[in-house]
């Protein structure tokens, strides 16, 4: 009996059907939200699964019944990955399919997507450098507030917790909200469309370049169908699915075509959005140049360092007046959120001691970084792989260290060189992305606030530890001996 109902279980139709289904089910509160109410206009429930007369509680339970769902048969699908998908067209269009139901699910678990729209706006409409002007003075200086009754996409992004921050991220994401908003003729609910429609579109792009990298399904489900990527991706419309796309196109050029000069400007816009792709730029010069000697080595970073530089200011020349323009990327720093910083908050009342704590960190980060890239210049035999997993230990440290306002949708900087890691920091990676869903519950239950951070981190710790004592989820497998 047992042997049938695993057999039963590990069908290729009842894996599609049932993952299907709950993906259907997560979608379908976003759907009596939105026949409720026709719109998406002042929607502030955010961290609530959207179901008007139900609980808190019970709402979380049914979020995580879900997703435990989602993620036994996310898993599921990996581990049956050739009896299920028989080509490449097969796997594409059941990650689309996917994708498109998420689209429909309202951006719950966060509302940053209402300010980023908010500052398209700002910049497209009314002709403001959202890097020296908030949404928030915009509206209240003079008789501007009279812009509210007739754009919902300003209106929306006035009510948000970020309305009186100048624009957090680089250049080349203010563009894309700029174009998003321009064409939406501020209605939200267009706005809102485009963009996750758009996140969709990049978030296939990402899997085809995924599987032009490796050639293997394994690493393009993994990443496409996780159930990690739709919430964050597509129903949240996080911009950090963009950097993925602008990494993982600097790689396949950089591997693929021979080519640093585009490499260097795809990772030089992807740090345009956000500044840690920074991080890849020595490994990535210098590995394509391990033939050559230190010292040439050296001046090879030189010049393609100037040329990534070049890129990056042409992009913020779009808006830049003075130095202030990084005002908003500095402010973020500033906060506090879902990490052990928040542990030090509430537990330790010692003045100055998440500054110092934090200072040290980077100072330590900053010198092993440095010596890093040193040792590679002169380093005779340089493979990509062991390169790609120092850059991985890096990304993880900052995240987890130095970055006092983390969230959940930060974990996505770990997937774009997921496929040339250990098996062990692959499994971490793919297991810490579901877990932080499931540490969202935190937020579900009591609503937003910096003391909720404190249950999540712990959540967070037990089951980074728990993930690392696991036995190993996947197969051998190999992607290239560079």
């Amino acid at each position: 009996m047992k042997e049938k109902v695993i057999e039963f279980i590990n069908s290729k139709k009842v894996i599609i059907a049932v993952f299907i289904l709950a993906c259907i089910l997560f979608a379908i509160p976003s759907i009596q939200y939105l026949l409720e109410n026709k719109t998406i206009d002042n929607f502030n429930e955010y961290y609530k699964f959207c179901l008007n007369d139900t609980n808190t509680v019970d709402q979380t339970i049914m979020y995580i019944a879900i997703l435990i769902v989602l993620t036994i048969f996310y898993f599921l699908i990996v581990k049956n990955r050739e009896k299920i998908f028989k080509n490449n067209k097969q796997m594409y269009m059941y990650i689309a399919i996917i994708s498109l139901i998420f689209v429909i699910v309202v951006p719950f678990l966060s509302s940053d997507v209402f300010y980023y729209l908010g500052v398209g706006r700002l910049d497209s409409k009314y002709g403001q450098n959202p890097y020296y002007i908030t949404i928030q003075e915009f509206v209240e200086n003079g008789d501007n507030s009279q812009y509210l009754e007739q754009d919902t996409v300003l209106a929306n992004g006035y009510g948000n917790y970020w309305a009186n921050t100048t624009v957090v991220y680089g250049p080349i994401w203010t563009l894309i909200c700029k174009i998003v908003a321009g064409i939406s003729f501020g209605n939200i609910d267009m706005a809102l469309l485009v963009l996750k429609l758009l996140n969709m579109v990049i978030h296939l792009l990402n899997c085809y370049l995924i599987y032009k990298l490796t050639g293997k399904k394994l690493f393009v489900l993994l990443y496409g169908l996780n159930p990690y990527m739709f919430i964050e991706g597509i129903a949240n419309v996080h911009n950090d699915i963009y950097v993925v796309t602008c990494i993982l196109a600097s790689l396949y050029f950089l591997l693929k075509k021979k080519n640093i000069i585009v490499s260097i400007v795809f990772l030089a816009l992807a740090t345009a959005i956000k500044y840690f792709a920074i991080l890849l730029l020595p490994f990535i010069i210098i590995y394509y140049f391990r033939d050559k000697k230190p010292l040439e080595r050296l001046k090879k970073c030189f010049l393609y360092g100037m040329l990534f530089i070049f890129v990056v200011a042409i992009t913020y020349l779009l808006y830049i007046q003075d130095i202030q323009v990084l005002n908003g990327i500095m402010a973020q720093q500033e906060k506090f959120a879902k990490n052990f910083y928040i542990i030090l908050m509430e537990y330790f009342d010692i003045p100055n001691l998440i500054a110092n704590v934090n200072a040290l960190f980077l100072a330590l980060f900053i010198m092993i970084y440095f010596f890093t890239c040193l040792t590679l210049l002169y380093k005779k035999q340089i493979k990509f792989r062991e390169e790609m997993r120092t850059v991985e230990y890096f990304l993880v440290a900052f995240l987890f260290l130095l970055i006092t306002n983390f969230q959940t949708w930060y974990i996505m900087w770990l997937f774009p060189l997921m496929m040339w890691q250990k098996k062990r920091m692959m499994q971490f990676a793919v297991q810490i992305a579901l877990i932080s869903q499931f540490a969202n519950s935190v937020f579900l239950i009591n609503g937003e606030g910096w003391r909720n951070g404190t249950p999540f981190t712990f959540f967070m710790l037990l089951g980074s530890f728990m993930c690392l004592n696991l036995k190993n989820i996947f197969p051998k497998t190999k992607i290239t001996k560079s």
